[in-house]
């Protein structure tokens, strides 16, 4: 199930799929996530945003990647995904966005559903 969420402290919709998802995940503030991006793209010398990025900050939380079979990789969405794992806390990418998956439900600023995943984060 799609639920509405922009956790963006002035509302914006800009690109920031990465610091959405990250709060949400860690159930932490816009900040705090855009913070601990920021801190690694610095140390990493790579964009907040870069995969690279993503992934540090995630696995320091505790989660692990997992891909995405590829038996059907163009049927498969992000709300079959969210079908598949009913309970848990998942960071899903498709290559060009990110999104959290809580609890049967993903947290979006758009509806992303029909988006194609083909990694995801889960928490350990």
């Amino acid at each position: 199930m799609y639920v509405y969420f922009n956790d963006n402290p002035v509302g914006s919709r800009v690109g920031d799929c990465a610091v959405r998802a990250i709060s949400k995940a860690l159930d932490i503030s816009w900040e705090d996530a855009y913070a601990k991006l920021v801190v690694n793209g610095f140390r990493m010398a790579d964009m907040p945003s870069s995969n690279n990025v993503i992934a540090s900050v995630l696995r320091m939380h505790g989660f692990r990647r997992e891909a995405i079979p590829d038996s059907c990789p163009e049927c498969y969405t992000i709300k079959d995904f969210v079908e598949d794992h009913p309970k848990g806390t998942y960071i899903v990418g498709t290559g060009n966005h990110v999104v959290a998956v809580v609890d049967g439900r993903y947290y979006d600023s758009w509806n992303s559903g029909d988006e194609v995943p083909l990694y995801y984060w889960r928490k350990d």
